[in-house]
């Protein structure tokens, strides 16, 4: 991935300096890139690994999931702290996960805990199952458990 976007800037840069102008231009530059970003995903299979851009995306779509879902637990929390009186029965579940890198593992553990309402207590030595604590377990488990298939299909997206 590196290799592609250095690839890519070194079109931008070689592209720049061909143009026949007498300064350097900034338009001239992102011209470049875009050509540039058309001649790497022409010739991306032969690096081995996928195309740069498509990571990218993957890491933006996993930042508006994880907003998505701070803001909808976020809301759900504050319904419930704001009622009259608290109806809520604290648990902790376990929840078995298909990631196996530290890297994923740890990208899960934190999304889930910044998200209101659950806590990733502990995650066992072999890194497959999360003790996850939960603020009211009869309303938010199911909650809890669609966000987290949600965050493991986009961690998954980035890192493979």
């Amino acid at each position: 991935m590196p290799a592609q976007f250095l690839l890519n800037l070194f079109i931008a840069f070689l592209w720049t300096l061909l143009m026949d102008t007498e300064e350097l231009q900034l338009q001239t530059f992102v011209s470049g890139f875009f050509v540039g970003i058309g001649i790497v995903f022409l010739m991306h299979r032969f690096f081995g690994t996928q195309f740069y851009l498509k990571r990218l995306f993957a890491i933006i779509k996993l930042i508006f999931i994880f907003i998505r879902e701070l803001a909808t637990s976020s809301i759900v929390i504050s319904k419930q702290i704001l009622s009259p009186k608290l109806k809520i029965k604290p648990g902790i579940f376990t929840y078995r996960t298909k990631l196996s890198s530290e890297w994923e593992i740890t990208t899960l553990a934190l999304l889930l805990t910044l998200t209101p309402g659950s806590v990733v207590m502990e995650v066992n030595p072999e890194g497959d199952t999360f003790y996850i604590h939960a603020m009211d377990m009869e309303a938010s488990k199911a909650d809890v458990l669609r966000s987290l298939t949600k965050f493991e299909k986009a961690i998954m997206e980035v890192t493979r």
